[in-house]
């Protein structure tokens, strides 16, 4: 979390805390993350449904029953009520997403190239093992050995830019992930793989290949149709004025352009449909999940907390 005093230093100004608007439920189920706990609620009213802390990253399942979680470090599922948790892998996880039919999660761990990779992993099947997806040539290779959990440190800025928080598209056919074969060539990118071919493509990239800035995008998001995708973006320029503090941008895959959605240090962004989105913004009170309007701008506090999750996305 950014401190007041750290933002003014910083150049920004933080918002102060909106009252809670009953109108502005969202109408679907929504997981997050409050200190360290998952809550879920569906307007004003609010449930807490794990205890003892050390979760991150809710993903709602497509049917909004089922719940994928990291529990320090680790991929785990559980109703979404909070009740019979089950561990999937003891390999240290990153973000998980959920296929379309609700049958499989996508999660980043290590890869055989030593950087973040892509597994798949039955949500279903009991004593399931995770195959790889992404480095195409990883999938012919043994898994690497399982890496320790850790927690990110550090500052917001400095947590943010090792999530490795991956987004399955909603036609199933496509996986939005930190890094991947632009790795080789750029200091920090955002890919978009197919996950038949296992090709991939850089969306986003910062460093190197001639780019001298640095930066990071990362934790993605389709929207419902798959014609946008947002991702928590961060940039430090050559000069002062082309630094870009934690902001979320929309890409539009087909044509490459981008815009910048929200405020200065709004972050993890996931869409609820076409017009609407759930983001964790930064006030004076902390960390916000606020529903914004895509076509207006208009932003109401929904609940105090981080990491939105509605069902599938």
């Amino acid at each position: 979390m950014i401190s007041a005093t750290a933002a003014v230093l910083a150049g920004l100004v933080l918002s102060p805390a909106p009252a809670v608007a009953a109108a502005s439920a969202p109408q679907t189920l929504v997981a997050y993350v409050r200190s360290g706990d998952i809550y879920t609620s569906a307007g004003p009213a609010e449930r807490r449904i794990t205890t003892g802390g050390g979760y991150a990253r809710p993903r709602l399942a497509p049917d909004g029953k089922q719940l994928a979680v990291l529990r320090n470090g680790q991929l785990w599922t559980m109703k979404a009520d909070g009740t019979a948790p089950r561990r999937l892998t003891t390999r240290a996880a990153a973000g998980p997403s959920w296929s379309p039919d609700g049958r499989w999660l996508a999660f980043s761990s290590l890869s055989c190239t030593g950087g973040p990779g892509v597994y798949r992993i039955s949500a279903t099947a009991p004593a399931a093992k995770p195959t790889v997806l992404f480095p195409r040539d990883c999938r012919t290779e043994d898994l690497p050995d399982e890496p320790a959990p850790t927690r990110p440190t550090g500052s917001l800025v400095e947590r943010l830019r090792v999530d490795d928080a991956v987004a399955w598209s909603p036609d199933g056919k496509q996986i939005a992930f930190r890094g991947g074969e632009c790795d080789a060539v750029y200091d920090a990118c955002l890919s978009i793989g197919t996950v038949g071919s296992g090709a991939e493509r850089t969306v986003a990239a910062y460093g190197g290949g001639s780019l001298q800035n640095r930066g990071f995008a990362v934790i993605p998001s389709w929207r419902p149709d798959g014609a946008r995708l947002s991702f928590t973006a961060y940039q430090e320029g050559e000069t002062a004025a082309q630094n870009e503090p934690i902001h979320v941008v929309e890409l539009d895959p087909r044509t490459g352009r981008k815009r910048t959605i929200g405020n200065p240090l709004d972050r993890e962004m996931t869409y609820q449909d076409a017009g609407r989105a759930l983001l964790t913004a930064q006030t004076t009170a902390g960390s916000q999940v606020m529903i914004v309007d895509l076509r207006t701008g208009a932003r109401t506090l929904f609940h105090a907390g981080s990491q939105p999750s509605v069902p599938g996305r």
